[in-house]
């Protein structure tokens, strides 16, 4: 039995909370092709039923509703897509992503073609709630920043590091599902003018 079964059958916890020192290494064998060495790694309860959520997720022209970075998304074909995302001070990357495995209503993983300009892989996993509570959905991402780890430092001043980013995501797709909106800090046009009168 590896280690990564071992873990799976100790704990349901996703793999980046685990305390185990080399999360990333088993992050990257759990994946079909890993791409990158820093581990980001989040997890939401939706009451929403695992095959929902995957079929929304899975059909890619979704995804900008929730994720606050993504420009565009270009299904290219049943397994390659093409993705432009906000990079910090004001820089755009761009890379192929390919869906490495596929099980509906439980993964979605994925890794990057050669020539990303943040090469990336990970999975989405959908899993029952303990207590018929809905789905746990997570994400784990293996990726290397642009420009290593000053390239690091600067994302997360501009907060577009993807830790950062993950954990936003995560929650507007918890809003977006079970709402069918998500909540925004921002003021409509009606309610500034009321302030300023």
């Amino acid at each position: 039995m590896t280690d990564l079964a071992n873990r799976d059958s100790r704990d349901d916890a996703p793999l980046t909370t685990s305390k185990a020192g080399d999360r990333a290494k088993l992050a990257s064998e759990e994946l079909v092709e890993a791409k990158g060495d820093s581990l980001v790694g989040k997890t939401v309860t939706i009451n929403k039923t695992r095959q929902e959520l995957y079929d929304f997720w899975r059909d890619f022209a979704n995804l900008p509703q929730f994720m606050d970075n993504v420009l565009s998304i270009v299904q290219l074909d049943s397994r390659r897509s093409h993705w432009a995302v906000k990079g910090p001070a004001g820089r755009t990357v761009e890379w192929t992503s390919v869906i490495t495995e596929d099980r509906p209503g439980e993964l979605i993983a994925w890794a990057s073609e050669e020539g990303a300009d943040v090469p990336n892989g990970g999975r989405i996993d959908f899993r029952d709630a303990p207590g018929g509570r809905g789905t746990w959905v997570t994400a784990t991402i293996l990726y290397d920043p642009p420009a290593g780890i000053i390239g690091k430092v600067i994302a997360k001043m501009f907060q577009r590091e993807p830790a950062i980013q993950a954990r936003r995501d995560l929650r507007r797709f918890k809003q977006l599902m079970e709402t069918g909106e998500i909540a925004t800090g921002s003021w409509t046009r009606r309610q500034y003018d009321e302030e300023k009168a």
